[in-house]
């Protein structure tokens, strides 16, 4: 794809982004498995355009947290509105939420927006 290519890409797509925060630390392994589980379920979608996670950088002020201290940043690309009320209509997010909240407890805010940049 050609830079006006990709312009004309990032303009047609809406992002949302979310903020995991686990209730407690949870193993490395099993944060690897539960970004993995969301990008396999979002991708393969047929809905999701883009998928991007990245961990949480900790630092010293995030012990003084309004709200709560991230875990992960996940970001999904989308063509429109429509495409993110049907990837999260799917029973399989249901399934998928339900599984994880039940082994590791967590929350998450999210921002739906035009592409940053």
């Amino acid at each position: 794809m050609d830079a006006a290519e990709k312009c004309l890409f990032n303009r047609l797509m809406m992002q949302h982004t979310m903020i995991v925060s686990f209730d407690q630390p949870i193993p490395d392994s099993d944060l690897d498995a539960y970004l993995k589980d969301v990008e396999n379920l979002m991708t393969g979608s047929g809905h999701v355009r883009t998928f991007s996670a990245r961990r949480h950088i900790r630092v010293a002020g995030d012990d003084h947290a309004p709200v709560f201290v991230a875990t992960a940043v996940v970001q999904l690309g989308l063509a429109d509105l429509a495409a993110l009320n049907a990837a999260f209509a799917m029973p399989e997010t249901f399934e998928l939420i339900g599984r994880w909240q039940a082994r590791h407890p967590y929350k998450v805010v999210w921002v739906n927006h035009e592409p940053l940049g």
